[in-house]
C-alpha cells in the first residue's frame, strides 16, 4: 500500500514536471502574480460561498439533523478539516471521510452509521450534479469550433463519468453492498462476514429511506450542489479577467469542465497535483494557444487552494484541542 502512495505521488509530480516542461516559468509568473491581494481575495470569497453551498448540501443529507445556521456551521468546520486530507492523501479524495464521521460523532454526537450515510449520499448528490454541470459544458465543447480530436475525447470522457456515477447510485439503491455481503457469508471461509452484515444493511436501509423518503431533499440537494459547480465555473470567469485575459462565460464553463473531468479522472493523485495543471495547459492551449496562461491560471487556483486548507488545518487543530462531548 505504501508503494502504491509513493507511486501515485511520484505520477503527480511527474506530470507537474512535464507541464513546466512545456512553459516559461518566468512567464507564467509574470501573469500569474497580476491577479494581485485584491484578486486573490475576490477568488477565495467566491471559493468560501461556493464552500458554504457544499457544506448545506450535505446538511440536507443528514436526514436526523435540522436545517439551521448552527448546523451549517458544524457542517462548514467539519468538512474543512476533511478536505485537508481528502488533498493530502493519495486515496481516491476519499481520506478524509473517516475523519469526517469521526468529528461529527466525538463533537456533536451524531452516530457513524448516520454520519457515514450523510457522507455517502453527499458524494452521491456530488457526482449526479456534476453530470449535469458536465453535460452543459461539453455541449458547448461540441457546439464551439474546437478541433474534432477534442471533442471526441471530452465525449468518452463524459460518458466514462456518467458511467461511473450511475454504477455509484444504482449500487445503493439496489442494495448491492447487502447482496454481496450475504453472498459471500454463506462460504465457510468468509462466514466471519456475518458479524458485520446487520451493519452493512442497515446502511443500505438508510440510504434507501432517504431517497425513498426525503425525495424533496435529494432534488433540491442536487440543484444546490449544481450551483456550487456553476461557482467554479465563475471563478475562472473573474480569475481570466484579473489575468488580463477575458474569456466569455461559455468558454469559462468549458475550462473548467474540462479540468474537473480531468481531476476525477486523477482520483488517485493527492490534490490531482500535476493532473490539474495539466488540464489547464491542454484546455488553455487548444482553446487560446497560450499555454502559459492556462498555466498561470493553474498556479492562481493552487494559491486559492493553499489558502483554504490552511484555514482548514486551523479548524482541525482546534478540533484537536477541543475534548469530546
Amino acid at each position: 500500500m505504501r508503494a502504491l502512495k509513493v507511486l501515485y505521488v511520484a505520477v503527480g509530480v511527474g506530470l507537474l514536471a512535464a507541464v513546466f516542461a512545456e512553459v516559461e516559468f518566468a512567464e507564467v509568473w509574470s501573469l500569474a502574480v497580476l491577479v494581485g491581494a485584491g484578486g486573490m481575495a475576490v477568488l477565495i470569497v467566491l471559493y468560501a460561498f461556493g464552500f458554504v453551498i457544499d457544506s448545506f448540501t450535505w446538511q440536507m443529507a443528514m436526514a436526523g439533523v435540522p436545517l439551521n445556521a448552527r448546523w451549517l456551521w458544524r457542517a462548514f468546520k467539519v468538512r474543512m478539516v476533511g478536505e485537508v486530507f481528502n488533498n493530502v492523501m493519495p486515496a481516491a479524495g476519499m481520506g478524509g471521510e473517516p475523519v469526517k464521521a469521526m468529528l461529527l460523532n466525538k463533537h456533536y454526537g451524531l452516530g457513524y452509521r448516520e454520519g457515514t450515510a450523510s457522507i455517502i449520499l453527499g458524494r452521491t448528490i456530488n457526482m449526479v450534479s456534476q453530470v449535469l454541470f458536465l453535460v452543459i459544458g461539453f455541449a458547448a465543447v461540441w457546439a464551439s469550433d474546437l478541433p474534432g480530436h477534442f471533442k471526441g475525447l471530452a465525449v468518452v470522457g463524459l460518458l466514462a463519468f456518467i458511467a461511473a456515477t450511475a454504477i455509484f447510485f444504482y449500487a445503493q439503491r439496489l442494495r448491492i453492498a447487502s447482496a454481496t455481503g450475504t453472498w459471500l457469508g454463506r462460504r465457510r471461509w468468509l462466514e466471519r462476514i456475518n458479524d458485520v452484515l446487520h451493519h452493512i444493511r442497515d446502511m443500505d436501509e438508510r440510504l434507501i429511506r432517504f431517497y425513498t423518503q426525503n425525495r424533496g431533499r435529494f432534488v433540491a440537494a442536487i440543484a444546490l450542489a449544481f450551483l456550487n459547480w456553476a461557482v467554479g465555473a465563475v471563478e475562472i470567469y473573474v480569475a481570466m479577467i484579473y489575468l488580463g485575459h477575458p474569456v466569455s462565460f461559455a468558454d469559462a464553463w468549458i475550462i473548467e469542465s474540462v479540468a474537473q473531468l480531468i481531476r476525477s479522472a486523477a482520483f488517485f493523485i493527492p490534490a490531482a497535483v500535476g493532473a490539474q495543471e495539466g488540464a489547464f495547459l491542454l484546455v488553455f492551449s487548444v482553446m487560446t494557444g497560450g499555454p502559459a496562461l492556462g498555466v498561470a491560471m493553474a498556479l492562481v487556483r493552487r494559491a486559492r487552494e493553499l489558502v483554504w486548507l490552511l484555514l482548514g488545518a486551523a479548524f482541525g487543530a482546534v478540533y484537536a484541542a477541543r475534548p469530546a462531548r
